[in-house]
């Protein structure tokens, strides 16, 4: 077990996480308290943070988009929850396959089919409504550059529709806690919006309570509780290991079974090839006494 001397914590080995009140949850936090988790090396790679000695891998926020930025396989939510920090939500971009060399083709043909049509007969353009007409408005952009793209879950790679995550949407999110470049981001897994205020105020008042109650009081386990949950970490990894073993011995055993049947269904064909042989050989010979028989008969 690690401790941290400067607070006296003590942090548990991973087979005591089962009993810990906040890593198999959704723990509600503050962006702020977020940036606040630090990470252990024992557990780097596994994305698992520690506020105190809690060990947290799932949160869930409320609060505001304030931006939304599209780059390269990501969509980037910047969330405001009114703690003094912002948090990023990080949205996986389903990837869209390349076209093949026929499609390609076939967008030339077409591009050039179209290219002669118009060059045969040009429509006349369509008259502007001179009611939506101004000199000074600024040209419409829309809000999402590309409805057609597609998002996905971090962790199941589900589809998940963000069309109406824009910046003024008071959201509630759950997601996973990763790092990068040395700041808490989350991958979003699954988000609700917020109806009004009350909605808010309730999590809100969840979180705090949250906060006093489990997050500020450091997680403590008796000697004997950790022995026991080593036991059962190594009855686990036991009888993990005997049903391997008894994967495998099937694995074997059948094997072993399909060898059996293939060399029963060689051992049958071959007995059926000799029955075919011998029954063509009698029919040979039958063959041959009846054409000599009728051969005889016509010499009379």
């Amino acid at each position: 077990m690690a401790t941290d001397d400067n607070v006296d914590l003590t942090f548990y080995p991973a087979f005591c996480f089962k009993a810990s009140p906040t890593h198999f949850t959704w723990v509600k936090m503050s962006a702020a308290d977020v940036h606040r988790l630090r990470r252990l090396k024992e557990f780097v790679g596994e994305n698992i943070f520690f506020y105190n000695n809690h060990p947290i891998r799932f949160v869930s926020l409320v609060g505001l988009i304030v931006a939304r930025t599209e780059i390269t396989r990501r969509t980037i939510l910047t969330l405001d929850d009114s703690s003094g920090a912002t948090i990023d939500i990080a949205v996986l971009q389903q990837t869209q396959p390349k076209p093949n060399a026929n499609s390609n083709n076939s967008s030339i043909s077409t591009r050039n089919t179209n290219q002669t049509t118009s060059d045969q007969a040009d429509p006349e353009p369509e008259p502007t409504p001179w009611s939506n007409f101004s000199i000074t408005s600024k040209p419409h952009r829309s809000q999402n550059p590309n409805p057609q793209q597609t998002h996905m879950t971090a962790t199941e790679n589900d589809p998940i529709n963000i069309t109406s995550l824009q910046p003024g949407t008071t959201i509630r999110i759950k997601g996973t806690l990763s790092l990068f470049r040395s700041s808490m981001q989350i991958n979003l897994e699954r988000f609700t919006l917020v109806p009004d205020t009350n909605a808010e105020m309730a999590f809100l008042d969840e979180r705090l309570r949250f906060l006093i109650e489990v997050l500020s009081v450091p997680w403590e386990l008796s000697d004997a509780e950790v022995e026991g949950y080593r036991v059962d970490a190594e009855m686990g990894d036991v009888r993990a290991l005997e049903e391997r073993r008894r994967i495998e011995r099937r694995g074997v055993k059948r094997r072993e079974r399909e060898e059996r049947d293939a060399k029963v269904i060689a051992k049958r064909y071959e007995r059926e090839e000799r029955e075919r042989e011998r029954e063509g050989a009698f029919c040979r010979e039958d063959g041959v006494r009846v054409m000599r028989r009728f051969g005889w008969e016509g010499d009379k």
